[in-house]
């Protein structure tokens, strides 16, 4: 009877799991560049199939750890982690230093800690003169220096191939990258991407428009439906644990008690 109690437990803690996926994405609803997460959620065996058959115990001991786990099988457990990277609003802004991708599989490359990718194309400059993104890390170019925009710069243009002019000079190219295989990405902080290196090819041609900005891809309405959701499943495995542990285990318990010898 306690097994029940344990397939509440996992599967409460695996919508608790959820929960937190769903309230990060719509915290970030109004997040330039932000990319919608998502999980698959599967059972147990799914998730152990493999290892369980193939379990190292001798003298029948496999046959009977499938029979003591078989009541855990079917708990629900988060089989995959995944980021939708479809494109978001692209809005006009007129700022000439918001710059959109077209390219799904686009990105720029800042350093931060290191190369990163992001598709936040909302940038700034920061009081030495360089190019930066909202949280300070300096935009790359095309040879993998910071770009660094020269003093009172007052007309600044950055075409359709990522190339930044300033008073129609060419200062630098951004450093856009395609990156055909986006599950080989793995997400840094709300919009920032580590890459494996040689998996990303420059490509700047028709790449950028500038005075757009692309905004996160989150469905806020289907967020809140999820979130409600998932709030009324967290309910439903709390009663069942409360059932499961004040109801049946004392009924069970008294009636033990009131057997005699």
């Amino acid at each position: 009877m306690i097994n029940g109690y344990y397939d509440a437990v996992g599967a409460m803690v695996t919508q608790f799991n959820r929960l937190d996926v769903i309230s990060n994405n719509l915290a970030n609803v109004n997040t330039a560049g932000f990319k919608q997460d998502d999980i698959v959620i599967g059972t147990f065996e799914r998730l152990y199939q493999e290892k369980r058959d193939i379990l190292p115990l001798e003298n029948n001991t496999k046959e009977a750890a499938k029979f003591i786990n078989r009541n855990l099988n079917k708990v629900p457990q988060i089989v995959e982690e995944y980021t939708n990277f479809s494109i978001g609003n692209v809005i006009k802004t007129s700022n000439p230093l918001d710059v959109a991708l077209k390219q799904k599989n686009a990105f720029f490359v800042i350093d931060a800690n290191g190369e990163k990718v992001t598709r936040a194309g909302n940038f700034s400059i920061d009081n030495q003169g360089y190019l930066v993104t909202k949280e300070g890390f300096k935009v790359l170019d095309i040879k993998n220096k910071p770009i660094k925009i020269p003093p009172n710069a007052k007309n600044i243009t950055i075409d359709q191939n990522a190339n930044i002019y300033v008073n129609k000079t060419l200062i630098a190219t951004l450093k856009v990258v395609s990156i055909d295989d986006l599950n080989t990405l793995k997400k840094v902080g709300d919009k920032m991407w580590d890459f494996i290196p040689g998996s990303e090819t420059i490509n700047t041609t028709n790449s950028t428009l500038q005075g757009f900005l692309e905004k996160s891809n989150v469905n806020p309405i289907k967020e809140m439906t999820e979130l409600i959701e998932t709030n009324r499943l967290v309910e439903r495995y709390q009663k069942v644990m409360t059932t499961f542990m004040d109801d049946l285990n004392s009924d069970a318990i008294n009636k033990l008690a009131s057997v005699r010898a």
